[in-house]
C-alpha cells in the first residue's frame, strides 16, 4: 500500500512539474485552473476590461485545427489537396504544433488565388460556429473589448470572428502573396500595432496546453486557463445564442471533416459517384411508379404529407414551395405522380437538359415573366419557388409576390431536405453538379407537406397588396416547417457567399451584351 501511495504522489508531482515547464507564465504569474462555473465569479468584472481570448484554446470545444484546414483544402482547392492532407496526418502527429501548422498551411494555400478565396467568409464560419463552446462564448460575451488570437491564418478566422462574434481585434498571421496567389507561407507575428489594444492591462483566457505560449499573454495581468478534460464537458453553443444568425453558407462538405469522417468520405466517394449516376438514370428514363421504389431501395428517403390535399383535377394548379435544392419541383412531380412545369431564374443549361420535367427560364422582367407564367398555367400545373434561390438553414427568404397575381388560389408546399455528406447546392461552385452531389449522399432525405389551398385572389383584392399575400404564404410554409421567416433576398445571399448577384447569363444574353 505504501508503494502505491508513493507512486501516486510521484505521478502527481511529475504532472505538476510538466505543466509548469510547459507554461512559462506560471513562473511569474498565478495560474488559475478553474472550471467555468467558478470562473464566472472571477471574470464578472470583464465588462470594462480587455479580454485576450485564444480561439483554439478558450473558444472552440476542440483544439484541433485539422478539420478547418481540410475544409480549405477541399473547398478552396480540390479533392487531391484533401487527399494529400489526409495522407500527411500521421506525419503531422509526430511533428511539433508549429511545424505541423506550417505544413498544413503550405498544402492548403499554395497556388490559391487571393481574390478568389472566400472560404473564410462563406464556408468556415458555419463549421466554426458549430464548434464554439457555450462556456467559452459566455466569457467572450462578458468582455468590454475583445481581442482574439489564433494559430490559424487570418484569412481563415478573421471574417468569422468579426462578422459573427463581434470581436474587436483579431491577432493571426498573414499569408504571403506572390502575384496575387498565396505561396503557402506565413508572415511572422508582429505586435507593434497592438500597443493601443493593451493601453490597460488585459485578462487572458485559454487552455493550459497551448495558450500560455502565445506572446500576448505576457501582457495580461491575469490568465485563466482550462484543461482539455474540462473543455470536453463544454456544451455546444445553441443556435438561438448566435450573435448573428447563420443563414447563408457555401461549400459541398455537409459534415465536420475530422480524420475518420474524411477517411470515410474518400472511401465512399467512388461508390457515391456510381450511385448518383444510377439514381439519375433511373429518374430520367423510368416512370415515377417504378423510379420512386427503386430510389427508395438505393437509400433515397422521401416522406410526404397530404399529397391529396389539392386533388382537384378540374383546373390547373399553381404550387408554391420554399427552395431547398434544384430537385424540389422534381420531387413534387414524383409525389403527385404527374408531370409539372417549373420556372427557373438562373440555372445552368446542363441542369435544364438533364431535368426529367420541363423547365422554363424567366427573364427577371416582371411583365414578361407574368405573361410566361400565365401561359404555362393555362397549359398545365406549375411549380414556383418565390425565394429565387436555395437556403440550407431553417430560414425562409423573402417571397417574390408575382405568384400571388397569377391565380385565384395557390397550393403551398413545405419542403425540407437533409443530407449527411454532401450539400446539393452551391453559390460559387459548379451549379450543374448540384443534383449530382445531392444524389451522392448515402441516404438523401426529402420531406414534403402539401398544405391547404390559400385563396390568393380573394386576399389580394381584400388587402390590395400582393406583397401581403406573399408574406402570408411564406408564414404558412414557415409555420409548417418550424422555419424562421426573413426579408433576405437572393442578392443578399450571393453578395455574401460569391461576391456577385448570382446571375448565370445565357449565350443570347452574353451576345446581346457584346
Amino acid at each position: 500500500m505504501a508503494s502505491k501511495a508513493f507512486a501516486k504522489s510521484l505521478l502527481c508531482f511529475y504532472r505538476s512539474l510538466r505543466c509548469r515547464l510547459a507554461n512559462p507564465l506560471s513562473l511569474h504569474r498565478r495560474e488559475i485552473h478553474l472550471k467555468l462555473q467558478k470562473n464566472h465569479v472571477s471574470l464578472c468584472h470583464l465588462h470594462d476590461q480587455t479580454l485576450v481570448l485564444d480561439v483554439e484554446g478558450g473558444l472552440l470545444r476542440s483544439s484541433s485545427t485539422f478539420p478547418y484546414f481540410m475544409l480549405v483544402a477541399l473547398e478552396a482547392g480540390c479533392l487531391l489537396r484533401g487527399l494529400i492532407l489526409l495522407l500527411l496526418y500521421p506525419l503531422l502527429c509526430c511533428l511539433s504544433r508549429e511545424v505541423g501548422l506550417r505544413i498544413m498551411v503550405l498544402v492548403c494555400f499554395l497556388g490559391i488565388r487571393k481574390e478568389g478565396f472566400r472560404a473564410g467568409i462563406a464556408v468556415l464560419p458555419k463549421h466554426l460556429l458549430e464548434d464554439v463552446g457555450l462556456e467559452g462564448f459566455e466569457v467572450l460575451r462578458m468582455a468590454g473589448k475583445k481581442v482574439c488570437v489564433s494559430g490559424m491564418p487570418s484569412a481563415m478566422v478573421e471574417g468569422f470572428l468579426k462578422e459573427y462574434l463581434e470581436v474587436d481585434l483579431v491577432v493571426a498571421r498573414e499569408l504571403k502573396v506572390f502575384h496575387g496567389y498565396y505561396t503557402g507561407l506565413m508572415e511572422e507575428h508582429t505586435y507593434s500595432s497592438l500597443e493601443n489594444a493593451f493601453a490597460e492591462e488585459a485578462i487572458g483566457f485559454g487552455s493550459c496546453i497551448k495558450s500560455p505560449q502565445h506572446q500576448l499573454f505576457s501582457h495580461c495581468k491575469e490568465v485563466h486557463l482550462v484543461s482539455e478534460a474540462e473543455k470536453k464537458k463544454w456544451q455546444r453553443l445553441p443556435r438561438e445564442e448566435y450573435p448573428k444568425a447563420m443563414v447563408f453558407h457555401d461549400g459541398r462538405m455537409a459534415f465536420r471533416p475530422t480524420l475518420m469522417a474524411t477517411l470515410a468520405m474518400f472511401v465512399w466517394f467512388p461508390f457515391g459517384v456510381s450511385l448518383s449516376i444510377l439514381r439519375t438514370i433511373v429518374f430520367l428514363l423510368l416512370p415515377y411508379t417504378i423510379s420512386v421504389p427503386i430510389g427508395s431501395a438505393t437509400g433515397v428517403t422521401d416522406r410526404v404529407l397530404n399529397p391529396h390535399a389539392s386533388a382537384d383535377d378540374r383546373q390547373h394548379k399553381l404550387y408554391v414551395c420554399n427552395h431547398r435544392t434544384l430537385l424540389d419541383p422534381v420531387y413534387i412531380s414524383a409525389m403527385l405522380n404527374k408531370l409539372v412545369v417549373a420556372v427557373t431564374y438562373s440555372v445552368s443549361p446542363i441542369t435544364e437538359a438533364l431535368s426529367p420535367i420541363r423547365t422554363v427560364r424567366l427573364t427577371r422582367n416582371k411583365e414578361e415573366d407574368r405573361r410566361r407564367m400565365e401561359r404555362l398555367l393555362r397549359q398545365g400545373d406549375l411549380v414556383v419557388c418565390p425565394e429565387g434561390t436555395t437556403c440550407r438553414e431553417p430560414y425562409l427568404l423573402r417571397f417574390s409576390p408575382l405568384f400571388a397575381e397569377l391565380a385565384e388560389e395557390v397550393v403551398p408546399v413545405a419542403l425540407a431536405a437533409k443530407v449527411g455528406m454532401f450539400y446539393g447546392t452551391t453559390a460559387s461552385g459548379f451549379k450543374f453538379l448540384d443534383s449530382f452531389f445531392f444524389l451522392m449522399n448515402p441516404r438523401p432525405d426529402y420531406h414534403l407537406e402539401f398544405l391547404q389551398k390559400i385563396p390568393t385572389g380573394c386576399l389580394r383584392r381584400r388587402s390590395g397588396s400582393s406583397y401581403e399575400v406573399a408574406n402570408l404564404v411564406q408564414r404558412e410554409i414557415g409555420s409548417a416547417l418550424g422555419f424562421q421567416c426573413t426579408a433576405l433576398t437572393r442578392k443578399d445571399k450571393y453578395v455574401i457567399l460569391a461576391g456577385n448577384e448570382g446571375v448565370v447569363k445565357t449565350k443570347t444574353q452574353r451576345a446581346h451584351k457584346k
